[in-house]
């Protein structure tokens, strides 16, 4: 069984979303753009134990916190309370579709009547009355299941349930969609903060639980347990004065109320439940060569992923059809053990899906399996995949991935740089300028920026065409071009920082001043070849820095030289580059019109 298809309705940060998702994918974006949610979206539906949680859903799982009627905005609305006041909109409603494929064939028994045929290559369903129809090499068994949360105003409370999507439609009323049935679906979501410090608890829905529900072993551990535990009293030795106090405490119990109320006050070591042994009883592992053992989830954080990753092989081997979601694969594990993680996935399970922010993992998946998410301002995500430029070849992409691709992938904006220089010296200058003036600069790491270095000037229009596509904010940084390629640049980028110099030494060398350029030379370790060309630098300051930049470039020259400037020895052009970008990124709100003020505008319009 594999997911072919996601579709989302008002679940957390996510107003509408219609995902696509190959065999294997990595779902990458940056931080807030709905990565775990579409996870955490997918486990509503098929997670066999999401909905034992109670309630299902709250508050914040509704986008924008919205699960009340409103005032009625559209043609679909319903009578308000007592057909007094306005009428109200239909209260918002979370709704999860997935759609799967990949059946086996005792899927496809079980399912049986809700089984619909899906073309994979257009994503429509095949309705015709024609049964040979599907057998049509592109026409797939799917099924289709649906998750529905809301507010019941009468019971002040949030539900939810799972049915059978065609059920909705086309039954009398609608199916439900079991744990037992989700069981058989086998999706397990392996969050990043919880599953490790549960893998080996015995807790409902644990790593540990699934394996020995998996093996059909049910372990009669209980009655035994408890009545084991209900005869060990603890601290019952007179000589450790605990038993003294409680018989003290029994004695002036009873002084007020009767023995049939509560007597003889003791100790035991649980609440001799079965619930609560299942939170209490763990395994404890030694490490070391010696024999003392130490709860599991003691242990370090890539011991637990690694044990995790064991379990995984054990369900993986005793249910064949299994769908892995994992986010964070890398937390605390070195660049060796994610790959290793990544292709033990992939060869375990029918279809795996993980988040990531590490180039080490990223770089595992093909350009088809990558889904690069992105949310707009009205919560709408979508997914693009990579499409690379004719001039960026896949060979050279994927040697250069983790130097110049992966970061800008990541990021919301990306500022394409012409040159190694500008790549590492822009960056130096907007942070030194947000430490001196914060209220008018900002780093462009604050700003969520990444900068590419192109390589070349030529490449900065196919870069930022490359990263435009995949829903990204572009901007472009060089040299003073031709119009053509400036026009080329403009057409892939939200605003181009472009300076009249021929580079950006003679950038720096005619707009900042002499006594910084002094302060720099008097701090530098000439190299000697410089030396022996300069005796002297000072005495030729340009001339002996412009060949000092020159031997330097993209080696941190020019960034070491805007470092230890002050806020008027950057060049203006710099100074006015950082400034626009915050202004972009991150705009201020306008201030507000007094209300006097507003009303004297109305006034004169109205005039």
């Amino acid at each position: 069984m594999k997911i072919y298809a996601v579709s989302i309705e008002n679940f957390r940060g996510i107003r509408s979303a219609k995902l696509v998702l190959p065999d294997h994918a990595v779902l990458i974006g940056d931080n807030n753009t709905g990565k775990s949610s579409v996870l955490e979206a997918i486990d509503l539906t098929l997670g066999p134990d999401r909905l034992s949680r109670r309630p299902p859903v709250d508050e914040h799982d509704f986008f924008q916190g919205k699960y009340l009627p409103t005032a009625a905005k559209a043609a679909e609305t319903e009578a308000s309370p007592d057909d007094e006041g306005p009428p109200l909109a239909k209260a918002p409603k979370i709704t999860v579709e997935v759609t799967v494929i990949g059946l086996s064939e005792e899927q496809e028994a079980r399912f049986g009547g809700n089984i619909e045929w899906l073309n994979v290559e257009s994503g429509e369903f095949f309705t015709e009355a024609n049964p040979a129809g599907v057998d049509t090499a592109s026409i797939k068994a799917a099924l289709r299941v649906i998750f529905i949360g809301a507010y019941d105003a009468e019971e002040d409370d949030f539900v939810g349930s799972t049915f059978y999507s065609r059920s909705l439609t086309e039954a009398d009323k609608p199916e439900p969609f079991s744990k037992r049935d989700k069981q058989h679906c086998g999706f397990l979501f392996l969050r990043s903060l919880r599953t490790g410090s549960r893998a080996l608890s015995l807790e409902h829905g644990s790593l540990l639980d699934i394996i020995l529900r998996l093996k059909e072993i049910r372990p009669q551990m209980w009655e035994g347990t408890i009545g084991t535990l209900a005869a060990f009293d603890v601290a019952s030795d007179p000589a450790l004065g605990i038993s003294g106090v409680l018989d003290s405490i029994d004695k002036s119990l009873k002084k007020y109320v009767p023995r049939e109320w509560g007597v003889k006050p003791h100790l035991k070591v649980s609440n001799l439940t079965r619930d609560h042994l299942r939170k209490v009883v763990t395994a404890f592992i030694a490490t070391g060569d010696g024999d003392h053992a130490a709860p599991f989830f003691r242990q370090g954080t890539g011991t637990i992923n690694m044990l995790v990753l064991a379990m995984l092989s054990q369900i993986a081997e005793d249910k064949q059809n299994v769908i892995f979601a994992m986010e964070e694969v890398e937390t605390a594990i070195p660049p060796y053990a994610q790959k290793r993680i990544v292709h033990e996935l992939r060869k375990l399970a029918a279809q795996s899906i993980v988040t990531s922010h590490s180039p080490y993992v990223l770089e595992e998946f093909k350009l088809d399996e990558t889904v690069i998410l992105s949310r707009a301002n009205d919560g709408v995500l979508g997914q693009a995949k990579i499409t690379l430029p004719d001039s960026v070849k896949h060979k050279r992409y994927r040697q250069e991935f983790r130097t110049r691709f992966c970061e800008g992938l990541l990021s919301r904006r990306v500022l394409i740089a012409e040159g190694g220089t500008e790549a590492s010296a822009f960056p130096v200058a907007a942070r030194r300028l947000s430490e001196l003036n914060p209220a008018t600069y900002a780093s462009i790491e604050a700003l969520g920026i990444c900068i590419i270095d192109a390589g070349t000037e030529s490449q900065i229009a196919d870069l930022a065409a490359l990263y435009r596509g995949l829903g990204k904010q572009t901007f472009g940084l060089c040299d003073k071009q031709t119009d053509p390629a400036k026009a080329a640049i403009e057409a892939q980028v939200e605003w181009l920082f472009m300076h009249e110099e021929k580079g950006i030494e003679d950038l720096i060398l005619k707009n900042t001043t002499t006594e910084a350029l002094e302060r720099f030379s008097d701090e530098l370790d000439w190299p000697p070849h410089l030396l022996g060309k300069y005796p002297d630098p000072k005495a030729n300051l340009i001339a002996s820095l412009r060949d000092y930049f020159g031997w330097a470039k993209g080696n941190w020259g020019i960034a070491d030289f805007l470092g230890q400037c002050s806020e008027a020895e950057i060049p203006s052009w710099i100074r006015d580059a950082c400034r626009t970008l915050k202004s972009i990124c991150d705009p201020q709100p306008a201030p507000a019109a007094p209300a006097g003020d507003a009303g004297e505008v109305v006034a004169v319009a109205d005039a």
